[in-house]
């Protein structure tokens, strides 16, 4: 797996719809990717890279933050929790543990929508 690029994966994420929000042990942003970045553009967008991801969380949000990532450290099998269900827009929220050869380095969140595609089936003319 080392021999891959890491500009693979890097492109996977950027390509991504939902927003993804990455972040280190001390809970900094250090990537988010395109839907993040316009998801999050009323509270700074992009300039949230490099602060706190706490900072933007109300304190039970924070405690219920620290309490999953010490779960992901608890264990190298620990590594999704469901974190919420937003109806309005019909999504689930999750925080995942990123982790290097079953360290734990970080965490991420990860927001998947439940909405039927209304792309048609190999449809390419939309983006013409």
């Amino acid at each position: 797996m080392s021999d891959i690029n890491v500009s693979y994966f890097k492109s996977i994420i950027e390509q991504d719809r939902s927003p993804i929000v990455i972040c280190n042990l001390q809970h900094e942003i250090i990537y988010m990717n395109p839907a993040a970045v316009k998801r999050y553009e009323k509270r700074g967008g992009k300039n949230l890279i490099g602060q706190n991801l706490l900072d933007c969380h109300n304190e039970e949000s924070k405690e219920k933050v620290k309490q999953v990532v010490d779960w992901f450290a608890a264990s190298s099998e620990n590594n999704l929790v469901y974190t919420f269900y937003n109806e309005t827009e019909n999504k689930d929220v999750y925080m995942s543990a990123l982790r290097e050869e079953g360290k734990l380095i970080g965490y991420y969140e990860k927001h998947e929508f439940r909405n039927r595609e209304t792309m048609k089936f190999y449809d390419m003319t939309w983006c013409v």
